[in-house]
């Protein structure tokens, strides 16, 4: 009779139990694991992906720059006037001294009528002055001459007095008279002496103001009549004519500007660079410009302090050859040097930065199934890469595109 072997229940409840132990165990990791932990769903065609990589980081920065003259003079009016004529149009080449606009000035003109009629008056008046002196110093002269010869005469009849005095052929009171009549005539001649003296004196002085005061009036009459002439307002230096603003019939102020001349020997290519880099933007840092497949050396010749919306201006200076037909407010992309080529982790530049300011990326997995959020941290960049300075190795990869989609998610389930 054949014995009736029992299952083994004991081992299979112990194995059942530790099965769903290890279950449970694994289901309770998972879970803990995914505490605070927010995944999206992506299409991975609809992502960039990007390998970090190991190469030689170029530090340089792509600007747009406008070409601008390197000087620029303003043209402006001297004197008020009306806009009369336009002798030349803007973009015009002129040369220094030729006339742009022509004003009218009544007022001005009416001045300089003035001017003249007061001018020719005080010459007038100081040729006469100077006939009457002339004329008052001959008479003098004569009276001098005059008076000597009566004072000769009357020394000549004291001495005859005095000797028919001693010789009692004349009585006192002639000789006396005889005597007061030459100290007379040599008194008289003494004053007229002293007098032609101080006459030439003070005519001298008088002339020396007179012709000075006609001199100021000369000096200003040329001024005068140098406004008239700046009623011509004229091109300063040779150059092109721009933004040449005054019409016809247009009242213009004295020193309103009314245009500006490209001085065309030089230029200059202006650029806006984001503040970002204001710190390692200097005077003499070098560039360079590309044009039909030739390059060109820059270099910066001058910072603005100013930032403005996020960005500082700068100017920068072509060195060497410069590109044939070259104009005023062409676009040129120039590469600014900020530093010397080093080897550096890179990654592709992309929408991410904007994302999260550059502070962290998707990493995604080897099997490319899942990309998570990690840290890092980036130095540098160029047109190109960014320079990672951590939390990423070569040879990894990352999500580069936007990651406005992702929303707060830290995992991005790739299908």
């Amino acid at each position: 009779m054949d014995k009736e072997i029992k299952p083994k229940n004991r081992f299979l409840k112990k194995a059942a139990v530790a099965a769903a132990g290890a279950a449970i165990v694994a289901a309770a990791i998972y879970a803990i694991t995914r505490i605070g932990e927010n995944t999206y769903k992506a299409d991975a065609d609809s992502v960039t992906i990007a390998e970090v990589t190991s190469g030689i980081f170029n530090d340089c920065i792509r600007l747009n720059g406008r070409v601008e003259t390197g000087v620029t003079v303003q043209v402006s009016a001297l004197e008020t006037g009306i806009v009369d004529r336009r002798w030349v149009e803007e973009g015009a080449m002129v040369k220094e001294g030729d006339i742009i606009l022509t004003l009218h000035n009544p007022n001005l003109r009416q001045q300089i009528l003035d001017s003249e009629s007061q001018l020719a008056e005080k010459q007038n008046m100081l040729r006469d002055t100077e006939l009457a002196m002339e004329k008052e110093r001959l008479q003098v002269r004569q009276d001098i001459l005059s008076t000597r010869t009566d004072y000769s005469r009357k020394q000549r009849i004291m001495k005859q007095h005095e000797q028919l005095y001693k010789e009692n052929l004349c009585s006192r009171e002639e000789y006396l008279q005889a005597r007061e009549d030459c100290e007379l005539a040599r008194r008289s001649l003494a004053l007229l002496q002293e007098r032609l003296s101080q006459d030439s004196l003070y005519r001298r002085e008088q002339i020396r103001m007179m012709r000075e005061s006609l001199r100021n009036m000369q000096e200003n009459f040329s001024l005068v009549r140098q406004r008239a002439d700046n009623l011509n307002v004229r091109a300063s230096h040779s150059g092109q004519l721009g933004n040449l603003t005054a019409e016809l019939g247009q009242n213009i102020a004295a020193g309103q500007q009314i245009g500006q001349i490209n001085i065309l020997d030089d230029y200059k290519i202006a650029v806006k660079i984001d503040e970002h880099y204001i710190d390692r933007v200097e005077p003499g840092l070098k560039g360079r410009i590309e044009r039909n497949g030739a390059k060109y050396d820059v270099v910066v010749s001058k910072l603005y302090p100013e930032v403005t919306d996020g960005t500082f201006r700068a100017d920068l200076r072509i060195e060497g050859a410069r590109p044939e037909n070259i104009k005023v407010g062409q676009t040129f992309y120039i590469d600014l040097q900020l530093g010397e080529p080093a080897r550096a982790l890179l990654v592709p530049r992309g929408a991410f930065f904007q994302s999260t300011g550059g502070n962290k990326v998707f990493v995604v997995s080897k099997d490319g199934s899942t990309a998570t959020l990690r840290d890092i941290k980036i130095g540098r960049q160029n047109p190109q890469y960014y320079e990672i300075l951590e939390g990423l190795t070569a040879g990894e990869r990352i999500i580069t595109s936007s990651y406005r989609n992702f929303g707060n998610a830290n995992r991005i389930v790739l299908k």
